[in-house]
């Protein structure tokens, strides 16, 4: 049992011997890992954000060692091309900024990876990123042009879930940009309905392209419930993520980015709540967590091992992660503390309080 964990300063990955945890490697010291996934076979891709020196793909083969290997690319930006941000009003950025997120495709394709990109590029390798390709259906679609950045000066792709009864069956989240599902393998797109936006004007709070989901996430036995930590609200979806129901009432705030999906139990999942939008700490200075078990109905708020007192900590979207068991739990914050649960969030541990800040936290099943 391995986690990895992605930061702004390297990827470390902690290894488990008995109840301990310890960093067993460190990579890419001193720059930003932005994604990381580990594919069926245990081969490791890492995303690095280098600033200008721009985006980078990376990996590692069980038992081997690092190698670069081909970034996703945009094409040239056509002559005539008239994409304009709504937003901005400027023309859309052709270019890859970052790799938001990364993940592996069904396990029918070895080998399938996914990249979700800012500016809100969805692309697809079929061979372990030795190539991609931008999915031109959802790039080209006129709704692009209504997707707002999120905190970012362009919109991201920072959520993609393939069916893992289906390879051809996929949803999709863009920041500011709504959730998105195919059920073609991305050669058709149609748009989610029933998230609410409470900062649109109104009349306009359900537009489903206006919505801002912060991260979507799949119960993998249970694959037609999906959960939604969205900008002002949670929500869940019974129908794989076509429609969303609102989650109301949830301890002690519904505004968050981190959400994880119990893997056996679809009545259970987690959240890291944070103040708002314009307070992006922990809820009076707690570090807390959000647990359903009854599909959202009720929420414990789990504390035990978590700091209660001027804890100022926020848990990014892939900061929270849940292993193959739903026993395990690892949480990271952009403060560097590292959290970990070996009985599904009722007790946390830190690990460490002086890792830089953290992107993304990934178990693997794999040893180095």
């Amino acid at each position: 049992m391995g986690l990895l964990v992605g930061t702004r300063k390297g990827l470390f990955t902690f290894e488990q011997h008995g109840a301990e945890w310890s960093i067993a490697d460190v990579a890419f010291l001193g720059e930003p890992v932005t994604a990381v996934v580990v594919d069926a076979v245990g081969t490791t891709y890492a995303a690095l954000g280098t600033g200008h020196f721009g985006a980078h793909l990376w990996r590692k083969p069980l038992g081997g060692q690092w190698s670069e290997t081909t970034a996703p690319a945009y094409p040239p930006r056509p002559a005539d091309a008239t994409d304009v941000s709504e937003m901005t009003q400027q023309p859309w950025k052709w270019s890859l900024d970052t790799m938001w997120t990364l993940e592996t495709g069904h396990p029918d394709r070895p080998g399938e990876l996914w990249c979700g990109t800012i500016p809100g590029g969805l692309f697809h390798s079929p061979d372990g990123g030795e190539t991609w390709s931008l999915n031109d259906p959802l790039w080209h679609m006129p709704e692009r042009s209504m997707w707002a950045g999120g905190g970012f000066d362009w919109p991201g792709v920072h959520s993609i879930s393939v069916d893992p009864r289906d390879p051809d069956t996929m949803l999709v989240a863009v920041s500011c940009g709504g959730s998105w599902y195919s059920t073609d393998a991305g050669a058709s797109w149609t748009v989610s309905t029933g998230m609410r936006n409470s900062y649109m004007p109104e009349g306009m709070e359900y537009e489903p392209v206006n919505q801002d989901p912060h991260r979507v996430v799949r119960c993998p036995a249970y694959p037609d419930v999906m959960w939604n930590q969205h900008h002002n609200g949670c929500f869940r979806s019974t129908d794989g993520g076509r429609t969303w129901t609102e989650i109301t009432e949830r301890a002690p705030s519904v505004f968050g980015f981190a959400v994880a999906a119990h893997p056996t139990d679809p009545e259970t999942a987690w959240f890291a709540p944070a103040i708002k939008d314009e307070s992006r700490v922990a809820v009076g200075g707690r570090m807390v967590v959000s647990r359903t078990s009854d599909g959202g109905k009720t929420f414990d708020v789990l504390s035990d091992g978590l700091p209660q007192e001027h804890a100022y900590h926020l848990v990014y979207r892939h900061g929270l992660d849940v292993d193959s068991t739903g026993t395990k739990l690892a949480m990271g914050s952009t403060t560097g503390s590292l959290w970990m649960s070996h009985n599904s969030g009722d007790r946390w541990e830190r690990f460490s309080a002086d890792l830089p800040p953290i992107y993304v936290v990934r178990f693997t099943e794999f040893d180095r």
